[in-house]
């Protein structure tokens, strides 16, 4: 027997029952830390410490419980004297295209660990679930509110996210901390404070018409028909490319963009991928001027309405091509 099997063969879990619980523990650490790998990492930690002490666990609460309590532990272990991940909007201004090409500077690669970094959905929502609770679950994997959840201190991200997320009790909560029900309570509503003042936009149901947009998103992305392509976003959509701090904001800039330094994107293939923190996932390759082409980056495309709110162009193939099926080879 593994030592993942281990920890959860205890009285009151079956075995089998540990893609359910790993893929909540998965979504939870995630949520908390704001990065997939170590949130995969969150979770092995997890179940080791619980196999090691599972010889004290007696049945006083649910496994899930006792889980989700040496998961938080392992999380607030990691945060500990941590600065918080972001994207680029909550670190620096936008920028413009005739800026860059004043400069000729597009400025420093940021570390991988500054940044919230995307995961597909299917590796932290539900798999089984009413559509409400999957629409619920998808919203709270949001690139937005993910970078706003950072902002909260460690305790406080824990509490909203066991309250409002996962749907415990006050009482539960409390427990799962060591703490008060009005402590608690206090600290989920100081994290709701903390989260209106980011002034997340609402998000928006999924609608099949989405689908024609995207699709069409695509072919105008492909042929680089970029008067095409702005008609398609809102008119104060955003871009953002991480590990670059740089993001632009408007239609009109975005398009500037594509015929000014992002003009080497011309002929460029998009793949799906699947979904991920509640957008449509795309796979890009760059025309490598030879007949082939070379991964470049994962595009994340999230519809408000009829048009693209949000495009965030995550530059780090090698990292996340694998994570979402994408071959690193085309």
């Amino acid at each position: 027997m593994s030592a993942i099997t281990a920890a959860v063969a205890v009285e009151g879990f079956e075995p089998e029952q540990l893609e359910l619980h790993r893929r909540e523990l998965t979504g939870y650490c995630y949520r908390m830390l704001g990065s997939f790998a170590e949130a995969e990492d969150a979770v092995q930690e997890t179940l080791i410490r619980a196999w090691k002490a599972q010889g004290g666990f007696q049945g006083r609460s649910s496994v899930r419980t006792w889980l989700h309590r040496v998961a938080t532990n392992v999380c607030l272990d990691m945060l500990r004297g941590r600065k918080r991940r972001a994207l680029p909007m909550g670190l620096v201004p936008s920028t413009t295209a005739a800026e860059v090409m004043r400069t000729g500077d597009i400025g420093p690669e940021i570390g991988e660990g500054s940044w919230v970094l995307p995961v597909p959905d299917s590796r932290v929502l539900p798999e089984h679930a009413d559509p409400a609770q999957v629409t619920a679950q998808r919203d709270s994997v949001r690139l937005a509110f993910i970078a706003a959840l950072q902002h909260l201190p460690p305790r406080q991200r824990s509490v909203l996210l066991l309250r409002e997320v996962l749907d415990w009790s006050a009482a539960e909560v409390a427990d799962l901390l060591d703490s008060s029900v009005a402590a608690v309570n206090s600290a989920l509503q100081r994290a709701r404070a903390t989260l209106a003042a980011q002034q997340l936009d609402d998000p928006t149901a999924d609608d099949p018409a989405q689908r024609d947009l995207l699709a069409e998103f695509v072919d105008a992305f492909e042929r680089y028909d970029v008067d095409r392509l702005t008609t398609l976003l809102h008119d104060d959509a955003v871009q953002a490319m991480p590990p670059y701090e740089l993001w632009l904001r408007g239609a009109a800039e975005i398009g500037r963009w594509m015929l000014g330094p992002g003009a080497e994107c011309r002929g460029s293939r998009l793949l799906p991928a699947g979904t991920a923190n509640g957008a449509v996932a795309f796979g890009q390759y760059r025309s490598d001027g030879h007949g082939g082409f070379t991964p470049f980056a994962l595009q994340l495309v999230r519809v408000d309405g009829d048009r693209i709110a949000e495009i965030h162009s995550f530059l780090m193939p090698e990292l996340l091509f694998p994570l979402f099926g994408l071959s690193l080879t085309l």
